[in-house]
């Protein structure tokens, strides 16, 4: 297993085809600075560039959170012009998760709470173990869900629960978020990781361009009218029938053998 390091408290580690997007600033659980964020942005950033990598699971090296949000230690220091300064870079983080061509998972344990569960959110999938709490809890400390929270909440379980959710600021246990839909696998304290890498292996074994094709249907379809799309789907079926993985997938079918994709 290969690491590479992206500032002081991000690190990227290659599982073969599947790579880990480490949080690693534990005595902070994770809290969310401005060059936590950068290493974030940065780290994203090589991972969307790179054509080996089939899929991505967010991870923290904190048992007890996975991240806690903003980092409010920093922001306390700050005067407004600061804090307007910051601002893109703090959304660049967030996107850059958002915007990964391939699938990415989360791995929750303890806490994911403000920024930490936009974060989570920002990924296609949530792994979360017995310990989980999640939340976005910004309107009890004066602001609002700035890392895409109150669009992507009601996206998965609705605009009245994501209503009631961001308008109470209240934090939400393990069993009950998987009751609501915040997440969408729930396992046994310590074992997120585990899942969301085996999860991670499972998807990576299928066509790349396939896969990537897949979730740029399902990203820019949602929220469309049916005829519409229908039209996005197409145009992302387009770019995987006439591909290298589609010839051997087809190939290997007929040959009773595991495919060994060309990933263009």
């Amino acid at each position: 297993m290969s690491e590479r390091r992206f500032g002081e408290w991000i690190a990227i580690r290659r599982h073969g085809h599947v790579a880990e997007l480490v949080l690693d600033r534990p005595k902070a659980m994770n809290a969310v600075s401005t060059e936590l964020g950068r290493g974030v942005t940065e780290a994203t950033a090589a991972l969307a560039a790179d054509r080996d990598v089939r899929a991505v699971v967010l991870t923290s090296t904190n048992d007890r959170a996975f991240c806690v949000g903003a980092d409010l230690k920093e922001r306390n220091s700050f005067s407004d012009d600061d804090l307007r300064r910051q601002r893109p870079y703090a959304r660049a983080c967030y996107t850059g998760v958002l915007e990964l061509p391939v699938p990415a998972i989360a791995a929750v344990q303890g806490f994911a709470l403000g920024g930490g569960f936009e974060l989570a959110l920002s990924c296609d999938l949530i792994v979360a173990d017995g310990t989980a709490v999640v939340g976005l809890p910004e309107v009890s400390v004066g602001v609002i869900p700035g890392g895409g929270g109150t669009q992507l909440l009601p996206r998965r379980v609705g605009a009245a629960r994501a209503a009631e959710l961001i308008f109470t600021a209240r934090r939400v246990e393990a069993a009950e978020a998987r009751e609501l839909g915040l997440i969408d696998v729930l396992v046994d304290a310590g074992q997120a990781r585990a899942e969301a890498l085996a999860l991670a292996g499972r998807i990576a074994a299928n066509s790349p361009v396939g896969v990537r094709a897949a979730k740029r249907a399902l990203r820019l379809g949602h929220g469309l009218d049916l005829r519409a799309g229908l039209e996005v789907e197409d145009a992302a079926w387009r770019t995987v029938a006439f591909s290298g993985d589609r010839a051997e997938g087809v190939a290997a079918f007929n040959e009773k053998r595991t495919p060994n994709w060309p990933g263009e």
